[in-house]
């Protein structure tokens, strides 16, 4: 190569050489123009605590209205209350197929068992009576003992009085929660000459016993519950008929109730 060859080339190094150095400075004046990067977070010592979500309270059930009980009438001795009783003029064990009307059905049955007549029932708000078919009677007193081995709060069972052909009747009623009250039908009307009242003598709930007794004599009616005194009522309508035995579910419970040893004595109206 010759002297100027050389030469040639090494101006073409430092050439090369300033601009790599040009480039380096260009980049350095970039970088510290550049803002700086933030530094990255640094763990906390402790964490905040969770922000806690109420759990909301489950309803089961929806409010119960508040009880107002009745007030529990005194029971008062029933020495004075029945007079004029006499001999027994019919005693019915309940043996006697065909003294009393019977049924079968999908909601219920009525049938005679040992010294019993059974009322059973399968469904809701359901009432099956029956009654005896050749007693009609004026003035009596009437005893009755009834079982009920399944039953709850406002079922209820009792007696059937003066029952007429067209089936105006008296119902004389005790529910599985302590309480009696009187029903009267009459041309195919209800009502109540006495409302429901707390017992103090019906035993609630079941099993229990009770043994039921009305004294009725002209148009006074006159009530008991294990020989305890419950009301009397005063009712010109009805004065003579034949008895019959009832029970009536209201909730959704089998209600079974036991009828056995009845017994009708006469009566003597004072002044005869």
């Amino acid at each position: 190569m010759t002297p100027s060859g050389k030469k040639t080339v090494r101006s073409r190094t430092r050439a090369q050489r300033l601009n790599l150095l040009l480039v380096g400075f260009s980049i350095l004046l970039l970088s510290a123009c550049l803002p700086a990067s933030p530094p990255p977070p640094q763990p906390t010592d402790t964490l905040p605590p969770p922000t806690e979500t109420p759990t909301p309270t489950i309803v089961w059930f929806p409010p119960t209205p508040t009880f107002t009980p009745f007030p529990t009438p005194e029971l008062l001795p029933t020495e004075n209350m029945r007079p004029g009783i006499g001999e027994l003029i019919y005693a019915d064990d309940f043996d006697q197929a065909d003294a009393w009307s019977l049924s079968a059905t999908s909601t219920g049955s009525v049938a005679l068992g040992v010294d019993e007549l059974t009322i059973a029932i399968g469904a809701v708000d359901t009432y099956l009576f029956s009654v005896r078919q050749d007693w009609l009677l004026t003035d009596f007193y009437l005893e009755i003992t009834a079982s009920p081995s399944l039953c709850q709060d406002m079922d209820e069972y009792g007696v059937l009085l003066r029952v007429s052909p067209a089936m105006d009747l008296y119902r004389f009623s005790l529910s599985c929660n302590g309480q009696v009250r009187l029903d009267r039908i009459y041309r195919g009307q209800a009502s109540s000459p006495q409302p429901w009242m707390m017992s103090g003598a019906v035993p609630p709930g079941a099993p229990s016993t009770a043994r039921l007794g009305v004294w009725a004599v002209g148009s006074e009616l006159r009530f008991f519950v294990n020989d305890f005194y419950q009301f009397t009522v005063t009712d010109p309508l009805l004065t003579s008929g034949g008895v019959g035995v009832f029970a009536r579910s209201t909730v959704d419970w089998p209600v079974t109730v036991n009828f056995s040893a009845l017994r009708i004595f006469a009566v003597t109206p004072a002044g005869e």
